[in-house]
């Protein structure tokens, strides 16, 4: 079997194509090799981009460089695919805000790309959304809790309304996307499916504040730099390792039912960024410097998913947080030279 993963060199996509490594699939990496967000991490050297891209190679990925703007060169690296992993995006809210035409090209122009070779090729796709769909309207149904946002039901279903509350390109871009994996559904009957990832982190994550804070705090922490928080700390997700994230891929070629799901860890994987930190600093035996400011406008505070519709397909999380942010931490600190953090 052959896989085509796009966006293959970031993060997600490194495991995705890990996972299929593994199970004997043949594995194309796709990816442009931007440095858009390691730019802004303080980190984003020439190491850090490439690491992935030498981590797959050495694995026997097949690594090429495209663009998934490009229909004609996308078109032809999926010769004899079988299966295509739609993990390319741009994905931070910030960038979209100071250059919506690369959001939008990117993640909508990129995406229907990708739709139309699934539809050439006649094979299942799985495009990679967000928990951001939803827009902030979740905001006003919290309460107050000591350490974190609560909400009663604890966990969200698909049937949230969606793009309700304040929007930003990234939620115009993302939301889409979505409908034209349905209409590829629909009117061409595309094995496909949207994924809306929620809090998503790993090993070989290099994340800043823009986009990845699980990583960005487990960076910082082991670095001794301090922590910047946008708003209370409060703010609550079901984090899902990548490892899971990856298998979730795995779980719907297997039983490729399209539709639109959420893809994160419920109720047991719940964590707010400051309970995040407090767990950081427990495993590392240290206290972090934590610095407050206003809130990013846009910004959702509270999300756990319902995964109910995933386990129809075999969606099953097992990585709890603290396991998964030690095997982090432990990446981390065995990779200080990669960062190139000088205090």
């Amino acid at each position: 079997m052959k896989v085509l993963v796009t966006g293959g060199c970031g993060f997600l996509g490194s495991h995705v194509c890990e996972l299929f490594n593994k199970k004997g699939w043949d594995v194309v990496s796709y990816d442009s090799m931007t440095k858009y967000e390691l730019k802004r991490t303080g980190y984003g050297t020439d190491a850090t981009r490439d690491y992935n891209w030498n981590y797959l190679k050495g694995l026997g990925v097949t690594m090429v460089k495209g663009d998934i703007r490009n229909l004609e060169h996308l078109t032809d690296r999926t010769e004899g695919c079988d299966y295509i992993i739609h993990t390319a995006a741009q994905p931070a809210m910030t960038i979209s805000w100071e250059d919506p035409e690369l959001d939008f090209s990117t993640n909508v122009v990129g995406t229907y790309n990708v739709l139309e070779v699934a539809r050439r090729r006649k094979i299942p796709v799985v495009n990679t959304s967000s928990i951001h769909v939803y827009g902030n309207s979740i905001n006003e149904s919290l309460k107050d809790g000591e350490t974190s946002y609560i909400r009663e039901p604890v966990e969200i279903p698909e049937t949230q309304p969606v793009m309700v509350g304040e929007i930003s390109p990234l939620h115009a871009s993302k939301m889409s996307a979505e409908h034209y994996v349905r209409a590829f559904a629909d009117m061409y009957k595309v094995k496909a499916a949207s994924f809306r990832f929620t809090g998503i982190y790993g090993e070989r994550q290099f994340g800043g504040e823009d986009h990845g804070w699980v990583a960005n705090f487990a960076i910082r922490s082991i670095f001794g730099l301090p922590l910047r928080i946008f708003g209370t700390g409060k703010q609550t997700r079901d984090i899902l390792h990548a490892q899971d994230g990856a298998m979730s891929y795995l779980n719907f070629f297997e039983n490729p039912i399209p539709g639109v799901y959420n893809i994160g860890g419920s109720s047991p994987h719940k964590i707010s960024l400051l309970e995040c930190i407090h767990l950081i600093g427990d495993i590392l035996g240290k206290k972090q410097e934590i610095l407050f400011e206003q809130e990013r406008p846009g910004d959702m505070r509270y999300f756990i998913c319902d995964i109910t519709e995933a386990k129809k397909f075999g969606f099953n999380p097992k990585i709890l947080p603290r396991e998964g942010v030690s095997k982090l931490l432990k990446w981390i600190d065995e990779n200080r030279e990669v960062f190139n953090i000088q205090k």
